[in-house]
Protein backbone atom coordinates (compact mmCIF):
# COMPACT_ATOMS: atom_id res chain seq x y z
CA UNK A 1 0.00 0.00 0.00
CA UNK A 2 1.08 3.80 -0.97
CA UNK A 3 2.11 5.39 2.10
CA UNK A 4 -0.53 8.52 0.86
CA UNK A 5 -3.33 5.90 0.79
CA UNK A 6 -2.30 5.20 5.24
CA UNK A 7 -5.36 6.77 6.85
CA UNK A 8 -4.14 9.22 9.46
CA UNK A 9 -3.43 7.34 12.35
CA UNK A 10 -1.63 4.76 10.09
CA UNK A 11 0.58 7.14 8.52
CA UNK A 12 1.47 8.66 11.81
CA UNK A 13 2.22 5.12 13.52
CA UNK A 14 4.57 4.59 10.58
CA UNK A 15 6.11 8.01 11.24
CA UNK A 16 7.15 7.03 14.85
CA UNK A 17 8.02 3.55 13.90
CA UNK A 18 11.35 2.02 13.66
CA UNK A 19 11.65 2.47 9.84
CA UNK A 20 13.31 5.17 8.37
CA UNK A 21 10.54 6.08 5.83
CA UNK A 22 8.31 7.97 5.89
CA UNK A 23 10.77 10.09 6.82
CA UNK A 24 11.81 14.11 6.63
CA UNK A 25 11.51 14.25 2.96
CA UNK A 26 8.15 12.35 2.58
CA UNK A 27 6.53 14.71 5.58
CA UNK A 28 7.98 17.82 3.88
CA UNK A 29 5.80 16.50 0.90
CA UNK A 30 2.91 16.01 3.47
CA UNK A 31 3.61 19.71 4.30
CA UNK A 32 3.19 20.70 1.10
CA UNK A 33 -0.11 18.73 0.54
CA UNK A 34 -1.61 20.56 3.92
CA UNK A 35 -0.67 23.86 2.70
CA UNK A 36 -2.59 23.20 -0.69
CA UNK A 37 -4.96 21.90 0.91
CA UNK A 38 -5.67 24.84 3.05
CA UNK A 39 -4.92 27.35 0.05
CA UNK A 40 -8.10 25.60 -1.98
CA UNK A 41 -10.24 25.76 1.22
CA UNK A 42 -9.95 29.55 1.27
CA UNK A 43 -10.96 29.20 -2.08
CA UNK A 44 -14.19 27.64 -1.04
CA UNK A 45 -14.70 30.08 1.23
CA UNK A 46 -14.41 32.63 -1.27
CA UNK A 47 -16.10 31.23 -4.39
CA UNK A 48 -19.81 32.39 -4.61
CA UNK A 49 -19.56 34.75 -1.82
CA UNK A 50 -21.29 38.43 -3.35
CA UNK A 51 -18.85 39.87 -1.20
CA UNK A 52 -15.93 38.60 -3.38
CA UNK A 53 -17.60 38.06 -6.74
CA UNK A 54 -14.73 40.57 -8.39
CA UNK A 55 -12.30 37.91 -7.39
CA UNK A 56 -14.75 34.85 -8.07
CA UNK A 57 -12.78 33.68 -11.38
CA UNK A 58 -9.15 34.06 -10.02
CA UNK A 59 -10.26 32.42 -6.71
CA UNK A 60 -11.56 29.35 -9.28
CA UNK A 61 -8.33 29.27 -10.97
CA UNK A 62 -6.36 29.31 -7.80
CA UNK A 63 -8.57 26.64 -7.28
CA UNK A 64 -7.61 24.08 -10.05
CA UNK A 65 -3.53 24.77 -9.24
CA UNK A 66 -4.13 23.92 -5.73
CA UNK A 67 -5.69 20.44 -6.76
CA UNK A 68 -2.63 19.75 -8.52
CA UNK A 69 -0.70 20.98 -6.84
CA UNK A 70 -2.17 18.63 -3.63
CA UNK A 71 -1.74 15.52 -5.94
CA UNK A 72 1.49 16.05 -6.56
CA UNK A 73 2.59 16.22 -3.19
CA UNK A 74 0.69 13.05 -2.26
CA UNK A 75 2.82 11.39 -4.79
CA UNK A 76 6.15 12.76 -3.91
CA UNK A 77 5.44 11.49 -0.10
CA UNK A 78 5.59 8.07 -2.15
CA UNK A 79 8.33 9.18 -4.42
CA UNK A 80 10.63 10.22 -1.43
CA UNK A 81 10.05 6.61 0.00
CA UNK A 82 10.75 4.88 -2.89
CA UNK A 83 14.29 6.92 -3.63
CA UNK A 84 15.37 6.14 0.22
CA UNK A 85 14.67 2.51 -0.48
CA UNK A 86 16.80 2.91 -4.47
CA UNK A 87 19.95 4.22 -2.15
CA UNK A 88 19.28 1.54 -0.01
CA UNK A 89 19.32 -1.13 -2.15
CA UNK A 90 22.42 0.38 -3.90
CA UNK A 91 24.66 0.00 -0.89
CA UNK A 92 23.43 -3.71 -0.59
CA UNK A 93 24.94 -4.68 -3.82
CA UNK A 94 27.42 -7.41 -4.00
CA UNK A 95 31.17 -5.44 -3.64
CA UNK A 96 33.79 -9.26 -4.63
CA UNK A 97 34.75 -8.49 -7.70
CA UNK A 98 36.10 -5.09 -9.79
CA UNK A 99 33.42 -5.35 -11.73
CA UNK A 100 30.79 -5.28 -9.18
CA UNK A 101 32.64 -2.96 -7.11
CA UNK A 102 32.43 -0.22 -10.25
CA UNK A 103 28.34 -1.58 -10.89
CA UNK A 104 27.90 -0.70 -7.23
CA UNK A 105 29.48 2.74 -7.25
CA UNK A 106 27.80 3.41 -10.35
CA UNK A 107 24.18 2.56 -9.17
CA UNK A 108 24.64 4.67 -5.74
CA UNK A 109 25.81 7.84 -7.60
CA UNK A 110 22.46 7.44 -9.67
CA UNK A 111 20.03 6.79 -6.65
CA UNK A 112 21.83 9.60 -4.64
CA UNK A 113 21.32 12.08 -7.38
CA UNK A 114 17.64 10.45 -7.90
CA UNK A 115 16.83 10.93 -4.27
CA UNK A 116 18.58 14.76 -4.43
CA UNK A 117 16.20 15.66 -7.33
CA UNK A 118 12.92 14.07 -5.82
CA UNK A 119 12.59 16.61 -2.62
CA UNK A 120 14.54 19.48 -5.30
CA UNK A 121 10.61 18.94 -6.69
CA UNK A 122 9.01 18.75 -3.72
CA UNK A 123 11.01 22.24 -2.76
CA UNK A 124 9.86 23.64 -6.49
CA UNK A 125 6.90 22.82 -6.09
CA UNK A 126 5.94 24.26 -2.46
CA UNK A 127 7.94 27.75 -3.24
CA UNK A 128 5.65 28.28 -6.57
CA UNK A 129 2.41 27.57 -4.95
CA UNK A 130 3.24 30.39 -2.50
CA UNK A 131 2.03 32.70 -4.37
CA UNK A 132 -1.17 31.31 -5.07
CA UNK A 133 -1.26 31.65 -1.29
CA UNK A 134 -0.68 34.77 -1.19
CA UNK A 135 -3.21 35.39 -3.24
CA UNK A 136 -6.03 33.31 -1.49
CA UNK A 137 -4.34 35.57 1.68
CA UNK A 138 -4.17 38.76 0.64
CA UNK A 139 -7.56 38.78 -1.75
CA UNK A 140 -10.12 36.02 -0.51
CA UNK A 141 -12.33 35.45 2.13
CA UNK A 142 -11.00 37.64 4.89
CA UNK A 143 -11.90 35.52 7.95
CA UNK A 144 -9.92 32.88 6.12
CA UNK A 145 -6.65 34.59 6.48
CA UNK A 146 -5.42 32.71 9.13
CA UNK A 147 -6.03 29.56 7.24
CA UNK A 148 -3.78 31.14 4.49
CA UNK A 149 -1.35 31.93 6.85
CA UNK A 150 -0.89 28.46 8.17
CA UNK A 151 -0.79 27.34 4.58
CA UNK A 152 2.10 29.65 3.65
CA UNK A 153 4.18 28.40 6.54
CA UNK A 154 3.42 24.64 5.80
CA UNK A 155 4.44 25.65 2.06
CA UNK A 156 7.44 27.33 3.51
CA UNK A 157 8.59 23.90 5.94
CA UNK A 158 8.30 21.95 2.84
CA UNK A 159 10.60 23.61 1.26
CA UNK A 160 13.21 23.98 3.61
CA UNK A 161 12.60 20.72 4.74
CA UNK A 162 13.00 19.51 1.24
CA UNK A 163 15.71 21.37 0.57
CA UNK A 164 17.48 19.98 3.30
CA UNK A 165 17.06 16.38 2.47
CA UNK A 166 18.08 17.84 -1.50
CA UNK A 167 21.29 18.63 0.80
CA UNK A 168 22.42 15.49 3.03
CA UNK A 169 21.94 13.52 -0.62
CA UNK A 170 23.94 16.31 -2.30
CA UNK A 171 27.02 15.58 0.27
CA UNK A 172 27.47 11.97 -0.83
CA UNK A 173 27.40 12.65 -4.77
CA UNK A 174 30.75 12.65 -6.32
CA UNK A 175 29.69 15.19 -9.04
CA UNK A 176 30.74 17.88 -7.65
CA UNK A 177 29.81 20.41 -10.60
CA UNK A 178 26.21 18.89 -10.57
CA UNK A 179 26.10 19.36 -6.44
CA UNK A 180 27.13 22.55 -6.70
CA UNK A 181 24.27 23.65 -8.95
CA UNK A 182 22.05 21.82 -7.00
CA UNK A 183 23.29 23.77 -3.89
CA UNK A 184 22.83 26.89 -5.65
CA UNK A 185 19.52 25.84 -7.01
CA UNK A 186 18.61 25.38 -3.10
CA UNK A 187 19.85 28.30 -2.12
CA UNK A 188 17.49 30.26 -4.45
CA UNK A 189 14.43 28.65 -3.23
CA UNK A 190 15.32 28.67 0.29
CA UNK A 191 16.08 32.62 0.31
CA UNK A 192 12.57 33.04 -1.95
CA UNK A 193 10.46 30.38 0.27
CA UNK A 194 11.53 32.84 3.14
CA UNK A 195 10.64 35.88 1.22
CA UNK A 196 7.11 34.97 0.01
CA UNK A 197 6.05 33.99 3.97
CA UNK A 198 7.26 37.10 5.28
CA UNK A 199 5.26 38.73 2.23
CA UNK A 200 1.80 36.95 3.32
CA UNK A 201 2.70 37.12 7.53
CA UNK A 202 3.71 40.79 7.62
CA UNK A 203 0.43 41.88 6.33
CA UNK A 204 -1.56 40.32 9.53
CA UNK A 205 -1.61 41.94 12.58
CA UNK A 206 -3.42 40.81 15.64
Amino acid sequence: MRLQDLNLKEFLAKTYGNEPVPGGGSISALCGALSASLAQMVTGLTIGRKKYSDVENEMIEVAGRMEKARLKFLDYIDEDAAAYQLVFDAFKMPKETESEIESRKDAIQAATLHAALVPLSVAKTAVQIMNDIITVGSKGNKNAITDACVAIMCARTAAMGAILNVRINLSGLEDRRKAEELERECMALNDEAQVKEAALLDTVIF
